[in-house]
């Protein structure tokens, strides 16, 4: 079992599903609010690893779905000031375990990190499952 601090946004369904599928696996998630995080560049830049700067970005956020940040021309210190101004643009979920970081949720790499119960390949737990015509998916 591990303890897993998840960074997530509220009432996200995919963020919902994650953790009832870590739970599920018997680990312990401590739920925070990724928009209301002190978010330094230090303690931001963890999270993504050896990932392509682009690959840091949430692309359901507005400022991205609607053409005003492209995440293919930041430099790395250039997305983590912006992830700092608005969280939103952050990949979610950002988990935690030790010293351990991770952003997004590939659910092989994390049943190879920490073991899952039941992997459902069938559904994709990382994007935003809302279409751009609900207006729910503009706060994502």
């Amino acid at each position: 079992m591990a303890t897993i601090t998840f960074y997530e946004k509220p009432g996200c369904a995919n963020n919902t599903r994650q953790k009832k599928l870590l739970v599920a696996a018997a680990h312990q998630v401590i739920p925070k609010n990724i928009l209301t995080e002190d978010w330094t560049e230090q303690r931001l830049r963890p999270f993504f690893g050896d990932l392509a700067v682009k690959d840091w970005f949430n692309y359901s956020a507005p400022a991205i779905k609607y053409g005003e940040i492209d995440p293919n021309n930041q430099t790395e210190a250039q997305a983590l000031a912006l992830m700092q101004e608005n969280p939103l643009l952050i990949r979610r979920p950002l988990m935690q375990i030790e010293d351990k970081f991770i952003a997004g949720f590939d659910q092989q790499l994390i049943d190879n990190w920490i073991g899952l119960q039941t992997v459902d390949t069938a559904s994709d737990l990382e994007s935003c499952p809302k279409t751009q015509s609900q207006s729910s998916c503009s706060h994502e």
